[in-house]
């Protein structure tokens, strides 16, 4: 975010509060069925935050969703579910953006796991993978994010 400001945003009692200090580097829907179990929806959202410019500011969120390597971060009052650290991946922090308190600017960039989708599903995103985008097409996307200003309307 430009000239050190942050969003700022919290689950859905208030408990735990989150602050955010950089841009996304990535915006993403994912249609998985686990994720539309945990999300209670069609799809859910991601905002990847680098890990340095995110943090809980208030309350201790848990662990909860799957108990694997992969955690996912869940308010435990409301058990809003706040945020996911991938495995292997500490880079960055897959924050769902509906939990900052200004989340207007949120538009998915990519969507995922589109061969799980519910039929009547759509979203914006400029780009639609059957799975995950393959490892080596993240950086051209994060790249072709930014340069369209989608990191930008975050600011």
């Amino acid at each position: 975010m430009r000239s050190g400001r942050s969003g700022e945003g919290g689950c859905r009692c208030g408990l735990v509060r989150i602050r955010v200090t950089a841009p996304p580097l990535l915006t993403m829907a994912c249609h998985c069925t686990g994720c539309q179990r945990m999300s209670a929806s069609a799809f859910s959202l991601s905002a990847a935050i680098p890990s340095e410019g995110f943090s809980v500011t208030q309350g201790e969120p848990v662990i909860g969703g799957l108990r694997g390597p992969t955690r996912h971060y869940f308010c435990p009052s409301c058990m809003s579910w706040m945020f996911t650290r991938p495995e292997g991946l500490d880079m960055f922090v897959n924050l769902r953006p509906t939990m900052l308190d200004a989340a207007g600017w949120f538009s998915p960039f990519i969507e995922t796991f589109t061969s799980e989708k519910l039929p009547w599903a759509t979203t914006p995103a400029v780009h639609s993978y059957d799975t995950f985008p393959p490892f080596e097409a993240y950086e051209a996307l994060v790249e072709e994010y930014r340069a369209g200003s989608g990191a930008l309307a975050f600011e």
